[in-house]
């Protein structure tokens, strides 16, 4: 059924992005497409809800139990956050209390949808001029689980004593014209706390009618094996750098501290740009630069960039300068790349990410590391799609960066096409998993059972209307390298790609 109510969605939303990108469209044209794409965008929310809701009702829910970068999924999920914010004239901030650890185990898909239902939920109900503020703190440890909990608090309409007993219930809304004005289908809340109740946590929430709203929620998760900074060969000795962090939010300072503390870095701090500069010149002056000097963006009197101007114009350009920020940086970047700022890390600070863009910033600066990506100019792509719109769709998404593409309209003819070939004549395999004759599982089996040299490190990525965990389980068991679920968006796709051929 999943596939059946996805596959139209995925012909409209593909068509109408293709359309977005021709440039003969008019103005006005353009105009009707970003409105057709925002509602099928907000049909596809309600059908993915209601497929979510029929799968909990059902018992098909599961969690899963994996590995995975907390800092990476915090990160993603205030990229989002941070963005809604900031087109709606809110302000937005993120903190950690205690020693939150890098990584966990749990299902990370899962986690970070609760952390956007609520958090979206507090952008959607909170009016321009107000606030959203994200805490996650540390809680109990016992048998190599750890709990989270994650406060989130918001500014906005808030809600009555008489509706907050129903607010868990589907399809539940305390003023009917809630759906009009803000866009709630009333289902996201349901599956928000059936989600947290399959991680072993509890959900709450307080709050008053126009004053707002805070959900206090409590998840249990896997402890890591893997430390928090990798100790992989380093051309870096912590214990031996002296770093200086710059930001005018107390409570972000203090983490800070603890963070650098867990890898042995003792750090000095600045509350605004000019005492940054004046410790920064206090330092040179000794001829003892700092190591690093982390510097927050938003800050009154003298932001981020101007403070890394001033830091330059006292110590030059030896020194690493690293932005932070809880927003999109493609804004800044220009103007603080020409600053003299080296990187960005995004806000709340994880000792990983620290390390992480240190050895970058320290190799960057020592010309011992390029990163190429890898170019996709002119690279083959097999690609078995049945559904002629949806290929055209892809075809017309590939050339987007003059890829070569061929088509084979079932699984037995990619299978063919590939044979036919010799060994490298292309470069990857987009499969889709839904078709005639033969499927895309069983046309991927084919591929890797042949005895060439080519048939077992070929990419072959899924495409699928099908994103539940069970559907990549078997993609991954058939000896597929990637899962990408429709419609596709062609920065994933592309992405993808570059790690895949580059791999």
């Amino acid at each position: 059924m999943s596939h059946e109510i996805r596959t139209p969605m995925n012909a409209i939303i593909g068509l109408n992005n293709i359309a977005m990108n021709d440039s003969t469209a008019s103005d006005k044209v353009k105009e009707y497409l970003e409105k057709t794409g925002t509602s099928a965008q907000h049909l596809l929310g309600i059908i993915n809800d209601i497929l979510d809701m029929s799968r909990i009702e059902s018992g098909r829910m599961t969690i899963k139990k994996e590995e995975f970068s907390f800092a990476r999924s915090l990160e993603q999920v205030n990229t989002i956050i941070s963005g809604q914010c900031r087109d709606k004239g809110l302000t937005y901030d993120c903190h950690l209390i205690g020693n939150i650890d890098d990584y966990y185990v749990g299902d990370d898909m899962k986690l970070k949808q609760v952390m956007i239902n609520i958090l979206g939920n507090a952008v959607k109900f909170t009016p321009e001029g107000g606030s959203v503020q994200f805490t996650i703190e540390e809680g109990p440890r016992y048998d190599n689980k750890a709990t989270l909990k994650l406060i989130i608090s918001d500014t906005g309409i808030g809600m009555s004593k008489e509706y907050l007993p129903h607010i868990f219930e589907a399809f539940s809304q305390e003023d009917s014209s809630s759906t009009n004005t803000y866009g709630s289908t009333g289902l996201g809340m349901p599956i928000t706390k059936s989600i947290v109740e399959l991680m072993n946590g509890h959900i709450e929430v307080e709050s008053e009618k126009g004053k707002g709203t805070t959900f206090t929620v409590t998840v249990t998760l896997g402890e890591s094996e893997r430390k928090n900074v990798d100790e992989k060969e380093d051309l870096l000795n912590p214990h031996d750098m002296s770093v200086l962090v710059i930001d005018d939010d107390r409570i972000a300072l203090e983490h800070a501290e603890i963070i650098l503390g867990q890898i042995g870095i003792k750090c000095d701090t600045a509350e605004s740009g000019w005492e940054g500069v004046d410790k920064a010149r206090i330092r040179h002056g000794r001829r003892e630069d700092y190591d690093l000097i982390l510097v927050d963006w938003k800050m009154p009197g003298m932001d981020g960039i101007e403070t890394t101007r001033q830091i330059r114009s006292v110590v030059g350009l030896e020194t690493p300068i690293i932005i932070l920020t809880s927003f999109n940086w493609d804004e800044i970047a220009e103007d603080a790349k020409e600053a003299g700022v080296d990187t960005f890390v995004p806000k709340p600070l994880f000792a990983g990410s620290v390390m992480d863009e240190f050895r970058e910033a320290f190799r960057r600066k020592n010309e011992l590391l390029e990163r190429k990506t890898a170019d996709l100019k002119g690279k083959r792509v097999l690609l078995a799609e049945d559904v002629s719109v949806n290929a055209e769709i892809m075809m017309m998404v590939l050339s987007m960066r003059e890829m070569e593409a061929e088509l084979a309209a079932n699984g037995k003819i990619a299978v063919e096409m590939f044979a036919d070939h010799e060994a490298g004549y292309y470069d990857a395999i987009l499969m889709d998993l839904r078709m005639p004759v033969m499927d895309g599982l069983e046309a991927t089996r084919t591929i890797r059972a042949m005895e060439r040299e080519d048939a077992k490190r070929i990419p072959i990525i899924a495409l699928t209307a099908n994103a539940f965990d069970e559907d990549v389980q078997r993609s991954m068991q058939a000896g597929l390298n990637a899962h990408l679920s429709k419609p596709v968006e062609p920065e994933s796709l592309f992405e993808t790609l570059e790690l895949l051929i580059n791999t």
